[in-house]
């Protein structure tokens, strides 16, 4: 599909509005590409508030347990995991879980 210079400019300046002030460079475009993942093209404006606020936050749980480590439920994980799917991040940390650690001493 080809689209006009105005729809190019619209589409890669959209998510920058909603950059963190503390977001590192890595993180952000991890982030980024998120946020563009899930927004149908061309579909920025017809955004009801409540939408983007939910897609914001779970940009950010999913941002938060790929870069931090932290860890919510299990539906939430799922659902942000799918939305997530095809995304590559290089050197993501990796973080050990609870019970990661409690299996292995129990070995």
């Amino acid at each position: 599909m080809v689209k006009g210079d105005d729809e190019i400019v619209a589409e890669t300046e959209f998510p920058e509005q909603f950059r963190s002030y503390s977001e590192n460079e890595k993180h952000w475009q991890a982030r980024r590409a998120f946020i563009v993942r899930n927004i149908p093209p061309g579909d920025e404006e017809a955004l009801s508030p409540l939408r983007l606020d939910q897609l914001l936050s779970l940009s950010m749980v999913w941002a938060n347990h790929l870069f931090l480590g932290c860890s919510y439920s299990k539906d939430l994980m799922d659902k942000v995991t799918e939305m997530a799917e095809g995304i590559e991040v290089e050197d993501a940390p990796h973080f050990t879980t609870r019970d990661e650690l409690m299996k292995k001493n129990q070995h």
